[in-house]
C-alpha cells in the first residue's frame, strides 16, 4: 500500500493557489509528511514575491514596510511543530529553537501598556465591574449556535468599551465592538492562559526579526532547496471544476501573468489547495508626503477568485460575508524608519522598557485609537546600525486626530507621526524627528474582515463536502475552536488540509484549551475579579 502511494504521488502534482503562510506550510507538511516531492508542488501567488501577510519589504533609503504582526505565544502547537523542521537563515538551529530561546533572553514585560494624559500607565487595572466579569463568564460557556450572529456589542452594556479591560483587549488583538461575538468568545478561551498577566503583555512572544525575514525567508528558502515551484505574479482567476460520481474536483486552473490570460490542465491525479480570501488584499502604500488610498476587492485577486468559485455553490461558502462591510473591517497601520536615535531614547526613557521589551503601547485618550510597538533592533536583516524601525496603527481611521485635524485615513506619513509625537508629549526635539524619519502609512480594507459578524456556512471546510483533491486553507475557512488572525489558525488550516487529502495517519496537534486546565481557570478568575472596580 505505502509503495503504491508513493508512485501515485510521484505522479501527481499538487497546486498551492496563495503564497502565504497556509499555502508555504502545506507545502511543508506535504514534503515532510506525506512524501512528496519539491518538484511536483507548484505554488501560484499574484505578488512578486512570497509571504502574503507575514511582509517586510523597503530599504533604509527608501523607507521599511510592515503591513502587520502577528501575535505569537507558546500554545501555537502547530506553528512550532512546522518550524522544527525547518533551520534558520544561518543553518545554526531551527526556527522553532531559535524562537523559544530568544523569548528567554528578551521576555515581554511592558511597564507602559497605556498611556493617558501623557502618562504611562504600569499594569493597569482591568476596570471591570461584577457585571462585566459575569458577561465575560456567561459569554464563555455560552454555545455558537446560541450566539449566531451577533456582535460583541450585543453581549455587553456601553460601559464594558469604556474599560481598561476592553482598551487592552480590542488593541493587542484589534477587536471592534460591531465584530462577531463568537469570534471574541473563542479568544477569551483561546487565550484564558494569557489573562493573568494581559495588563503587561506577559507570554506574547516574538522571533528575534520580521516575520518574513525570520519565518517566511527560511521556509521559502527550504522549499525552494527542495524543488518546489514558484510562480510569482500569476493571478489566478477561476477554477474550472469536474463533476464525477457526484464529486467535484478541479480540472484547469485560469490565471493571468503580466496581462496574459492562459490556464493549467489539472490530471485526474492532481489536487488543488487553495487559500481563500486575504486580510491585506487590496493593501495601498502612502508615504511621507501622501495619503493610502482606500481600494476594494476588485483590486486583487483573492477575493473574486473565492466569488467566482462559490456562486452556485454554498458548500463553498459565502464570500460576500467578509467583503462588502469595508467600513467594518478596514484600517491604517504605519512603519517609521528613523535615521535619528532620538525618538526611540525617548520612548524608552518614557516607558521604561528597552525596545523589544514592552510590546504594544497604547494611547487610551486617542482619537484614531493609536498604539505602537518599538521592536528590539536589527528589525530588519541588513538593516544599518543607524536606522531605528517601529511600526504602529490605529483602530478610529475616520475620527479626526487630536493634534492632526484630520482622519487617520486622510493623513501622510508625516502627519501620522505628528499625531503620535503630540501623544508622547515630544515638543522641542519634534522637528528633528520629523526631519530624518520615513514613515509609511498602509490602508487595509478587509484587515479584519475575519472578525466580522457571521453565521453557519459562511466560512467554509477545510475539505467541502462533495469534493475530491480539493481543499480550502487560510483565514476564511473553518477550524472549530481556534481563533482566526493568528498565524497558528493559517498553518492549522495547511496541516488539516493536507493530512485530510491524503488520508494520513496523523492529525495536526491538538488546540490547547486552557479553560480546562484548572490553574489556568484559576489563574484568569483570580485576576479578573482582583483587578475589577
Amino acid at each position: 500500500m505505502q509503495n503504491g502511494q508513493t508512485a501515485r504521488r510521484d505522479d501527481s502534482k499538487v497546486y498551492l493557489i496563495g503564497g502565504g503562510i497556509a499555502s508555504l506550510a502545506a507545502a511543508a507538511f506535504l514534503i515532510r509528511d506525506a512524501g512528496f516531492r519539491g518538484r511536483n508542488i507548484v505554488i501560484l501567488e499574484q505578488l512578486d514575491r512570497l509571504g502574503g501577510s507575514l511582509d517586510g519589504a523597503g530599504s533604509a533609503e527608501d523607507g521599511y514596510v510592515l503591513r502587520g504582526g502577528r501575535m505569537i505565544e507558546s500554545k501555537y502547537l502547530c506553528t512550532y511543530d512546522l518550524f522544527s523542521s525547518i533551520p534558520t537563515l544561518d543553518g545554526t538551529k531551527t526556527v522553532t529553537q531559535e524562537i523559544f530561546d530568544w523569548n528567554k533572553i528578551m521576555q515581554t514585560s511592558s511597564k507602559c501598556r497605556l498611556i493617558r494624559g501623557g502618562r504611562g500607565i504600569d499594569a493597569p487595572e482591568f476596570g471591570l465591574s461584577e457585571e462585566h466579569i459575569l458577561g465575560l463568564e456567561r459569554l464563555a460557556v455560552e454555545p455558537e449556535a446560541m450566539l449566531g450572529n451577533s456582535s460583541i456589542a450585543n453581549q455587553f452594556r456601553p460601559s464594558f468599551f469604556e474599560t481598561n479591560f476592553w482598551l487592552m483587549w480590542c488593541t493587542t488583538f484589534a477587536f471592534q465592538p460591531w465584530h462577531s461575538a463568537v469570534e471574541f468568545k473563542r479568544y477569551l478561551l483561546r487565550f484564558t492562559h494569557m489573562v493573568a498577566g494581559f495588563n503587561q503583555l506577559h507570554g506574547i512572544m516574538r522571533t528575534v526579526y520580521n516575520q518574513y525575514d525570520s519565518m517566511v525567508r527560511p521556509l521559502e528558502k527550504w522549499l525552494a532547496e527542495r524543488g518546489v515551484q514558484f510562480e510569482l505574479n500569476v493571478r489566478v482567476t477561476d477554477l474550472a471544476l469536474r463533476e464525477e460520481a457526484g464529486r467535484k474536483s478541479v480540472d484547469r486552473i485560469v490565471y493571468t501573468r503580466r496581462g496574459v490570460c492562459d490556464e493549467i490542465k489539472v490530471g485526474n491525479g492532481d489536487y488543488v489547495v487553495v487559500t481563500l480570501g486575504s486580510m491585506t488584499e487590496a493593501s495601498s502604500l502612502g508615504s511621507m508626503d501622501s495619503a493610502p488610498v482606500l481600494n476594494g476587492k476588485a483590486d486583487g485577486g483573492a477575493w473574486t477568485l473565492w466569488e467566482k468559485i462559490a456562486a452556485g455553490r454554498p458548500e463553498f461558502g459565502r464570500p460576500c460575508t467578509f467583503t462588502d462591510r469595508i467600513d467594518e473591517s478596514k484600517w491604517v497601520s504605519f512603519t517609521a524608519s528613523l535615521r535619528d536615535r532620538i525618538f526611540f531614547r525617548l520612548v524608552r526613557d518614557f516607558t521604561g522598557n528597552v525596545p523589544g521589551e514592552g510590546g504594544l503601547i497604547t494611547f487610551a485618550d486617542s482619537a484614531w485609537l493609536a498604539s505602537i510597538v518599538l521592536p528590539h533592533q536589527p528589525h530588519f536583516i541588513g538593516q544599518p546600525e543607524d536606522v531605528e524601525v517601529f511600526w504602529g496603527y490605529g483602530l478610529h481611521v475616520d475620527k479626526p486626530g487630536d493634534f492632526v485635524k484630520k482622519p487617520m485615513s486622510a493623513c501622510t506619513g508625516r502627519e501620522i507621526m505628528t499625531e503620535i509625537l503630540g501623544h508622547l508629549r515630544i515638543d522641542g526635539e519634534a522637528e528633528q524627528i520629523l526631519k530624518t524619519s520615513i514613515c509609511i502609512p498602509c490602508m487595509m480594507p478587509f484587515i479584519t474582515s475575519q472578525f466580522l459578524t457571521r453565521e453557519k456556512g459562511d466560512r467554509p471546510q477545510v475539505v467541502p463536502s462533495g469534493t475530491a483533491k480539493l481543499a480550502f486553507t487560510g483565514q476564511f475557512c473553518e477550524l472549530p475552536d481556534d481563533v482566526v488572525f493568528t498565524v497558528e489558525y493559517s498553518i492549522r488550516s495547511a496541516a488539516t488540509a493536507i493530512y485530510s487529502l491524503f488520508e494520513l495517519e496523523r492529525d495536526p496537534p491538538a488546540v490547547y484549551k486552557g479553560q480546562y486546565d484548572p490553574r489556568a481557570l484559576y489563574r484568569a478568575f483570580k485576576t479578573l475579579h482582583e483587578r475589577k472596580l
